[in-house]
């Protein structure tokens, strides 16, 4: 991480929410901000289990607190994970239908985790940034939706627009700061905040607010005056699910086979398993989830001798997956806190899942708002390039 990112990560804490919530009481109404904040699905568990809450009230306390505190809308991001997981289905299958006349179509690796990304684009550079999925992650997609489609529902120009991203890791904070996730037009990044769960609670504390004592709010929806219903969520355990959403498709698009179930088969560690797929006695899908850096580090290492076996690998930097963030899952000394993150589990996997192709939202959305499932607003919306910086190891601040 250079200086520059550096400073501006550090901009990005609780002083600058309450520099816009105090900017909105002054008298000069041109300086005025709409303050959205967008809540990662991932952080809910952390609010439910340290609250001793179920989900939903959660959800609604947290959406009752921001607003007490001045914040306008409050959205749940598992909409932007639908888009995201159903471009990467797409391109998946394009993929697996190119391998044999494209070297890098496969494997393909998931983009969704910025850690991940900043380390195969700084460090690992051309050897993986072609494998990687080019649809954007929930959080570059939320900052699409909220500035973008929102926006303009609401007549707005995206600039006078703030918003915050709730998230579970520090490293969503230096993807606020990616170019291509900047409206030139409007001199206006499509997330100008993200704050972890940890930083939420803190507020909280300084404000001396139980969330117990909060009244419940319910979440705004994109979509006019609509509010959202109980919190659903994605397949996966402990993340928004890409492989056993992506393994699905594929064994039913390319190989006309529904799989209801998964099973995951554990290597080296809990961190690294695998799923396959068997027709006719042969092996025909082959993914793998390899969470954590040293599983990342083993799954270059095999690319790189030219054994790799996986057509899909989920790669999230964080040991445990994104319940595991740094921002939420940590004691005060800084060690992961085993006890929350096995409640924050619990609570995770009792959530409902919705399949992204079932929202009818994302399905007009296509329509309405993208031109079409194939349309080049889709691609310039829902999808990103990976650029490559000759550095060493040794000369970036990467922390795991």
């Amino acid at each position: 991480m250079t200086s520059e990112e550096g400073a501006r990560v550090f901009q990005q804490n609780q002083k600058e929410l309450f520099r816009i919530l105090n900017l909105n009481k002054k008298c000069d109404t041109s300086k005025h901000k709409v303050l959205a904040v967008s809540i990662c699905p991932q952080s809910l568990p952390y609010f439910a289990a340290k609250f001793n809450l179920s989900v939903n009230d959660a959800a609604k306390r947290l959406c009752g607190f921001l607003k007490s505190l001045g914040v306008h809308y409050v959205f749940d991001t598992t909409i932007a994970a639908d888009f995201s997981i159903l471009e990467s289905q797409r391109e998946f299958v394009q993929r697996y239908q190119r391998r044999n006349q494209e070297e890098h179509a496969l494997p393909m690796f998931a983009s969704a985790c910025p850690g991940w990304i900043r380390y195969a684009e700084r460090v690992l550079t051309n050897l993986v940034t072609s494998h990687i999925c080019t649809a954007k992650s929930p959080q570059q997609i939320m900052g699409s939706l909220v500035k973008g489609y929102f926006a303009r529902q609401q007549n707005l120009s995206p600039d006078k627009i703030f918003h915050v991203i709730v998230a579970p890791c520090y490293d969503k904070k230096l993807e606020a700061l990616r170019e291509d996730f900047y409206t030139a037009l409007y001199n206006s990044q499509e997330v100008d905040c993200v704050l972890t769960s940890g930083e939420i609670v803190q507020i909280m504390e300084q404000k001396n607010v139980s969330m117990k004592d909060v009244t419940e709010v319910a979440v705004d929806s994109l979509f006019d005056e609509i509010k959202e219903g109980d919190v659903v969520r994605h397949d996966g355990k402990r993340s928004d699910g890409y492989l056993e959403h992506i393994f699905k498709h594929a064994a039913k698009e390319l190989f006309g086979m529904d799989v209801k179930e998964i099973t995951y088969k554990a290597l080296k560690n809990k961190d690294f398993q695998e799923v396959t797929l068997e027709k006719d006695g042969e092996t025909v899908l082959r993914f793998a989830a390899a969470y954590g850096f040293r599983n990342i580090q083993n799954m270059v290492l095999k690319l790189k001798k030219g054994k790799f076996l996986y057509h899909f690998v989920e790669v999230l930097a964080c040991p445990g997956g994104c319940l595991n963030g740094k921002g939420q899952a940590q004691t005060e000394d800084g060690k992961p806190d085993k006890a929350l993150l096995n409640q924050m589990e619990e609570v995770y996997a009792a959530i409902p899942v919705r399949l992204p192709e079932t929202n009818v939202h994302v399905q007009k959305m296509y329509q309405d708002w993208l031109e079409g499932v194939d349309s080049k607003k889709v691609q310039e919306t829902l999808h990103t390039k990976y650029s490559t910086v000759n550095q060493t190891a040794s000369n970036l601040d990467i922390k795991w």
